[in-house]
């Protein structure tokens, strides 16, 4: 068997490994590339070439014994000599370079392990074949193989053997930016002579950096004193020469030349389809030739900054979605998110066309992030965008959303650019768009009842008849539900968008028209409007646990019972029943994460409220003696004095003031209220996914019900109507168990960050913008509701098994609308995200709670046990030793207002 592979001779390599360089080259030559002629000597040569000692001692590891007189086979010699001769029919040199079969791949390059030589003369070529073998079994390339963790042994390399270019200037090319990650600018440097002075790093080289278009972008010029040439009297055939000072500081290259090699690199990075980097030379008659090329390996994790930027945001997200999420849930998320700001542009009147323009945009307002719900911010802009009025607007919704930095200017200034067609025609819409929100604002009361009684209806189906449904039925009942309410949100929208309106309003006339310069007065004014749901169910606990207060035994059973036993005697206290079958019948689906499908709900586990009541019940006291909220009751009243006084002798601005106030009030009540109806939405779209994960667990579909989490909504519904692409339900939900698993090993992402291109490769997301270093005893929030309140705190990680000390300060990451049952008990909240308009923001205004949120990294800075003093209004937090942790007169409440406010500025 021939032991030779020529470049031009396909059918001669049907069996012999070329390994990764002379493969590489084999692969680019049949795309016409221009390369200098060669041949490769197949691996199976070294075995010819090896007796039977040394085959034992190779085996037992003696490698030094085994090339100590290790010659080429002579048949080997026989069939290399008419080789070289048909290579160098001149008197030419060649040069004689390894090719292991796992050199230059996409995981390892081996570069600089194996030795290479470089102007061989056809009668030494034998010799350096058997030198370049023995370079593949050195000390340095085992270690290399070690170090990466491949097999101890290696196979023999492949030896290619290539006409020698004598360069007159040589260097490497590189089809995207190794160190940027651009994969759209090539990178090529240059020296006088041989490309050994570069690899080497004797000289240094002339950097050009050439965009697709072929514009020179950037050309770094270096003074290249030295340059390797060809010297036959020279051991190793190779002289280094000095260059004259003038020609050292000119350009290698010409610009056309430059040109000529970042086209050549693309060439190859378009053959092998992923970016390259090679080795390239020009002789003295100007021929450009391609001397080798392998992956660039470092890029797979790099991510392109050229690429499509996107802002990931979680500020006020992850009180609805915090941590894991699963698939079904933020399949089932997105879609939602898609539709129902779909409809709101069009009742904002938002055209047709630019609605269908920004198809994408509604489709990606959400992203999956390491198994997280992120908020992709730039299209939450664009949609606003689309609305008139974006820079007033788009601080409204900053404020709501609590997003704390700021948009880079140039996204920015791209998001507000517009051609003086565009500006007319938003001139025009905005017109029309003022018409709808007055015509939306007056009739908003009646949408909201109308949506009410489509919610109500739509939700009519007894759960029973769901547990009687066959897959089929309720994947339909789903599609009815998404046809009914997901499509049409609309007095939600409109009212939430009026909320943030309203109350950004209102906080704009609080600090430019009354003097607010803390900016909270707003927050005293809207609190205590009454009628907010939300607040419900702390009362119906307080009421549950006035009820077990005068049953102790029956309280402490609550406090500390297994489920079943509190169950079973629960009949013995028919008041108490009635009250608590009737707080599940309505907040049954208000669970901790109730957004997320995969939640368990109170009718599923009602031990958290039970324990909750209990803890109320047995508290000793309604507060510890230190824990006292330190501001006066009569918040509202107190706020509207001082509105009055500011606005008593201007009578235009107190009735703009009264109606921003009064809309503000009553939008972020309903607000809230319809959060609940949508938490009834959620609920039942549970149930209905519970109910088909039973059916095919039933069917063998699914190893366990709770895999329906784990699949996405139209992969579920796709499996029933025959639309899916993949109906190995069990091997799809292993794939993704394991993945999220992993997830949940890896550190959790940043609250937001930036990812430029493929969201997937290449990121950390993290924001690499420093945090502020702040002082060890005191942190800034944004304070939510007014009060000073000195206690020791409770940090809660698991409200689920948490048992919140009577009068302490609860402390969260987050809250959503399950941890309503600890807030009766706590004297204060100070919570690490959240925004004005958050959940956990407007119930404690309701509860009169001091709270404070958006306080960066509080969980960590604080451990159960410690004393702080809180300040509602100005958002400051303190930590203050045991013994000064004394109960304040409203007098000394007033001093320390203002020691903590001179301290905050």
């Amino acid at each position: 068997m021939t032991m030779i592979y020529f470049h031009d001779r396909p059918e001669s390599s049907a069996h012999i490994p070329l390994g990764g360089k002379a493969a590489a080259l084999a692969f680019l030559a049949q795309h016409h590339l221009p390369i200098p002629a060669w041949f490769v000597v197949a691996p199976a040569a070294f075995e010819q070439s090896l007796s039977d000692d040394q085959r034992r001692s190779l085996s037992a590891g003696e490698i030094a014994t085994v090339f100590s007189d290790l010659r080429l086979n002579p048949s080997i010699q026989a069939e290399l000599q008419p080789a070289l001769k048909q290579l160098c029919p001149a008197e030419g040199t060649v040069a004689v370079r390894s090719s292991a079969l796992d050199e230059d791949g996409m995981q390892h390059s081996f570069a600089g392990q194996l030795d290479s030589f470089l102007f061989v003369k056809p009668e030494n070529v034998p010799e350096q074949v058997v030198a370049v073998w023995k370079s593949g079994f050195g000390d340095r390339l085992l270690a290399y193989r070690q170090e990466h963790q491949l097999s101890p042994l290696p196979s023999a390399p492949a030896v290619l053997i290539q006409t020698m270019i004598d360069a007159k200037v040589a260097g490497v090319a590189f089809s995207a930016n190794p160190v940027t990650g651009q994969r759209g600018i090539a990178v090529i440097s240059a020296v006088y002579g041989l490309g050994t002075a570069l690899v080497s790093g004797e000289a240094d080289a002339d950097t050009y950096q050439v965009n697709r278009q072929g514009e020179i972008l950037e050309r770094q010029i270096a003074e290249k004193a030295i340059a390797h040439r060809y010297a036959p009297d020279q051991p190793d055939a190779l002289e280094t020469v000095i260059i004259p000072p003038v020609q050292a500081k000119q350009p290698a290259l010409t610009d056309d030349q430059v040109r000529a090699i970042a086209h050549l690199v693309r060439r190859v990075e378009q053959a092998c389809g992923r970016p390259q980097d090679i080795e390239w030379a020009i002789d003295a008659a100007g021929r450009l030739f391609l001397l080798q090329a392998r992956p660039i390996t470092t890029l797979a994790q790099v991510s392109d900054p050229d690429g499509v930027l996107n802002l990931w945001d979680n500020s006020n997200i992850a009180e609805s979605y915090g941590g894991i999420t699963t698939a079904l849930t933020f399949s089932f998320a997105r879609r939602a998110y898609e539709e129902v700001y779909r409809e709101f542009c069009r009742m904002m009147g938002v055209p047709a066309g630019a609605i269908a323009q920004h198809d994408h945009t509604f489709r990606c307002m959400l992203g999956l992030v390491r198994g997280r719900i992120y908020y992709n911010l730039l299209n939450w802009y664009r949609v606003l965008a689309l609305l008139p009025g974006f820079t007033v607007n788009r601080q409204f919704m900053e404020q709501m959303m609590g997003v704390k930095e700021e948009l880079p200017p140039d996204v920015l200034a791209q998001l507000q650019s517009a051609s003086w067609r565009d500006r007319l025609q938003d001139s025009v819409r905005l017109l029309r768009t003022i018409l709808g929100l007055i015509k939306n604002n007056l009739t908003l009361p009646r949408q909201i009842q109308h949506f009410q009684q489509r919610l109500d209806l739509a939700l009519s189906l007894p759960q029973s008849e769901l547990e009687a449904m066959r897959p089929d039925e309720l994947a339909a009942y789903y599609r009815d539900l998404e046809r009914q309410l997901l499509t049409r949100w609309d007095a939600p929208l409109v009212n939430d968008f009026f909320a943030m309106i309203f109350y950004g309003v209102l906080r704009k006339l609080t600090v430019n028209w009354c003097g607010d310069t803390d900016g909270t007065l707003q927050n005293d004014l809207i609190s205590g409007e009454g009628g907010m749901i939300s607040a419900e169910p702390a009362q119906r606990v307080r009421e549950l646990a006035a009820i077990a207060t005068s049953h102790p035994d029956w309280a402490d059973l609550l406090r500390q019972g297994a489920l079943p036993q509190i169950l079973q005697t629960l009949p013995d206290y028919p008041d108490f029943q009635q009250r608590y079958q009737s707080y599940l019948e309505k907040f049954g689906d208000r669970c901790l994460e109730e957004l997320k499908l995969e939640s368990i709900t109170l009718h599923d586990n009602p031990l958290l409220l039970l324990r909750s009541i209990g803890n109320l019940a047995t508290a000793s006291s309604p507060l510890s003696p230190h824990a006292v909220p330190l501001t006066p009751p009569p918040l509202r009243q107190q706020a509207e004095t001082k509105v009055q006084q500011a606005l008593h002798d201007k009578p235009f601005r107190r009735r703009i003031f009264n109606w921003v106030l009064h809309n503000a009030r009553q939008r972020v009540r309903d607000r809230e209220n319809l959060r609940f109806e949508r938490t009834r939405l959620f609920g039942r779209v549970r149930r209905i996914f519970v109910e088909i994960g039973k059916r095919f667990h039933a069917l063998d579909v699914i190893h366990a019900p709770q895999d329906i989490f784990d699949l996405e909504v139209e992969e579920v519904l796709g499996f029933i109507d025959g639309t899916t692409t993949c109906t190995d339900l069990k091997g799809l939900v292993a794939v993704r168990q394991a993945e999220f698993s992993h997830y949940r090993e890896l550190p959790a992402p940043g609250d937001r960050f930036a990812t430029h291109g493929i969201v997937h490769q290449g990121h950390t997301f993290q924001n690499p913008v420093a945090q502020e270093t702040l002082d060890q005893d005191w942190r800034q929030g944004t304070g939510c509701c007014p009060g000073i309140v000195r206690a020791p705190v409770q940090v809660i990680t698991d409200p689920q098994q948490a048992q919140l000390q009577q009068g302490s300060i609860l402390v969260a990451e987050r809250t959503d609308p399950g941890w309503i049952m600890l807030f009766p008990a706590a004297a204060g909240l100070l919570v690490e995200r959240g925004s004005l308009l958050s959940h956990s923001a407007i119930v404690s205004r309701e509860m009169g709670i001091p709270a404070i949120v958006s306080i960066a990294g509080i969980t960590n800075w604080l451990q159960d046990g410690d004393w702080v003093e809180m300040n509602g209004s100005t958002g400051l937090v303190r930590r203050i030793p045991v013994q000064t942790a004394t109960v304040m007169t409203p007098t000394d409440a007033e001093q320390a207002i203002a020691k903590v406010e001179t301290h905050g500025q």
